[in-house]
């Protein structure tokens, strides 16, 4: 490590000392050294150091694949992708977990989505409840579906919901509950909507099965049942929010601020009457890009909803997609308007800014969080001075990286066979195109791009290291040899990270913490990441002797 070579990276972007930046190629060799060569083979195109091959060309990079047994991975489930991640946000759907209480206790409330019941009339809020049908060694050798059609029966009669939906998990996949049957005939009984998931945490190569599993749920089964149209100039989805720490109630404050009427959001603090009625939306707004893009396809097929990527997280990031919104709609009214929120909100950020960039100026930030936060967190620690070096996905695919132009060479494989695919086609009575070829032809002129992601790699400078799917190893590597101010991840990373004396903050539930989208989001991550950068206490992880050991001793010669 001591000999390894040093260098600057792209020096318009990121400003380091080059007597202290050790060459990225260097560690990456030095990281497949330590792996069996098959193993090492198949990491090298998982480690990539971000330099342009050609003017719009970035460095292939290889995800969602699975990940080598014995590794330790920050991945999840396909059960947790489609339970937790969008289905575990939307506050009066029963969302009941057929299998062991092990999985149930996922059911529980654990990424702190917050939800406001007051929103819908009968103010209905189960996302304090656990419910799991809590199968046992008997349910296991001779079946669920007894257990499941009680549990059902139960659920309907303490709480009266409006919707019902069933998630299977490993052990109902290999015995063969048939969940779909069990849910067609308790929703001819008691007469509300019951559907299932199969959604069998083995299926697939991570969480974005699930989220895949889960879009076509609430395709199928929710979307499209409310055909009232709300008053509002303009209408919109927010898709891939899910109300962490109340990002939702964020956005949403300066959304109506703006004139913009936010129909359904997928899935912070949502109802199941939202999603209903969210077809009837002028426009699709993507936040998460892997969890959501899905939704937004098949509403666009079928309903004429055209949809773009945005990213409401980072006071610059919040303004620039504010403004793609009103281009989009092209009314001078909501131009000016928007013109006048952000002049309004942003002096707050310019000072929050301010008084933290001299404590944080040029320190480096490491993220590896799922969905787009890896990507979107980048601006917000960039508008703190901080140098965002190094980022990757835990269930990403390649246009997540690369940009959606990859797309059409992309080869299904198996795990992409099991997870179903809808035939979408025109709704005869219901689409309706909200734009014409012309107006998409203009807006392209003006670099106003729908249906499109140019993904990560575009966004960070040529020499950072993008790797995905990162293992406990590989986060070791970076913290030892690069010494970052600050480490984003999951909660499995946070207490190793924190044991290197490096400050890891937990951005897929926030910790405590929350909002960080929009403006006042924005401030609060500053001043969150300048306390814990700034606090003392990460100088007492090492005990003195371990920071200046000596050793004193006297040798004392006896002649026998």
């Amino acid at each position: 490590m001591e000999a390894m070579k040093k260098k600057r990276i792209d020096e318009e972007k990121v400003s380091l000392d080059p007597d202290e930046f050790i060459d990225p190629e260097i560690l990456k060799l030095e990281i497949l050294s330590k792996y069996p060569p098959k193993v090492a083979r198949k990491k090298a195109k998982q480690i990539i150091v971000n330099r342009k091959e050609t003017e719009e060309k970035y460095p292939e990079i290889q995800a969602n694949v699975r990940t080598v047994p014995g590794i330790i991975s920050q991945r999840g489930c396909c059960y947790a992708g489609c339970k937790g991640v969008v289905m575990g946000p939307t506050r009066d759907i029963i969302n009941l977990t057929h299998g062991p209480i092990g999985c149930g206790f996922y059911s529980w409330l654990t990424r702190r989505n917050q939800t406001d019941p007051s929103t819908t009339p009968d103010g209905h809020n189960f996302m304090n409840y656990c419910f799991s049908t809590d199968m046992e060694e008997r349910e296991i050798i001779f079946g669920g579906e007894k257990k499941l059609r009680a549990a059902i029966q139960e659920a309907y009669d303490i709480f009266k919901p409006k919707m019902i939906s069933v998630f299977a998990t490993c052990p109902v996949g290999l015995i063969g509950d048939d969940v779909h049957a069990v849910t067609r005939e308790m929703e001819e009984k008691l007469g509300i909507t019951i559907f299932g998931f199969s959604c069998e945490g083995y299926k697939g190569v991570s969480q974005s099965a699930g989220h895949h599993v889960a879009n076509n749920g609430l395709f199928q089964h929710v979307i499209g049942l409310d055909n009232t149209v709300k008053e509002g100039d303009y209408k919109v989805n927010l898709l891939g929010e899910y109300n962490i720490g109340g990002d939702a109630f964020e956005i949403e404050r300066v959304l109506n601020k703006c004139g913009i009427t936010l129909i359904s959001t997928f899935s912070g603090n949502s109802s199941v009457d939202f999603f209903a009625n969210s077809h009837t939306a002028d426009l699709n707004l993507i936040m998460c890009h892997r969890s959501i893009n899905y939704v937004a396809e098949m509403m666009e097929k079928k309903y004429g909803i055209p949809w773009f990527k945005i990213n409401f997280l980072s006071a610059g990031g919040m303004s620039r997609s504010l403004r793609k919104i009103a281009e989009y709609y092209g009314e001078q009214k909501l131009i000016d308007r928007v013109e006048e929120v952000i002049a309004e909100e942003m002096p707050a950020v310019k000072k929050a800014q301010a008084e933290v960039r001299p404590r944080l100026e040029g320190k480096l930030a490491m993220m590896f969080v799922g969905g787009s936060r890896a990507h979107h967190y980048q601006e917000m620690f960039r508008e703190m001075g901080m140098i965002p070096f190094c980022a990757g996905y835990e269930f990403a695919h390649r246009d997540d990286y690369e940009g959606r132009q990859v797309l059409p060479n992309l080869k299904v494989d198996a795990d992409s066979r099991n997870i179903q695919e809808l035939e979408i086609e025109k709704d005869p009575e219901r689409y309706n195109p909200r734009i014409s070829a012309e107006e998409l032809e203009a807006l392209e002129r003006n670099n106003i791009k729908l249906r499109d992601y140019e993904g990560m790699m575009t966004d960070m400078p040529s020499g950072t290291i993008v790797i995905d799917d990162i293992s406990q190893y590989e986060t070791e590597s970076l913290l030892k040899t690069y010494k970052p101010a600050v480490f984003c991840a999951g909660i499995k990373e946070k207490y190793t990270v924190q044991k290197h004396g490096i400050p890891m903050k937990q951005l897929h539930s926030y910790d405590n913490g929350g909002p960080y989208a929009a403006y006042r989001g924005a401030i609060n991550f500053y001043h969150e990441i300048d306390r814990m950068v700034n606090s003392k206490v990460w100088d007492h992880i090492k005990a003195p002797w371990e920071k200046s050991p000596e050793l004193a001793a006297r040798y004392t010669y006896r002649p026998g």
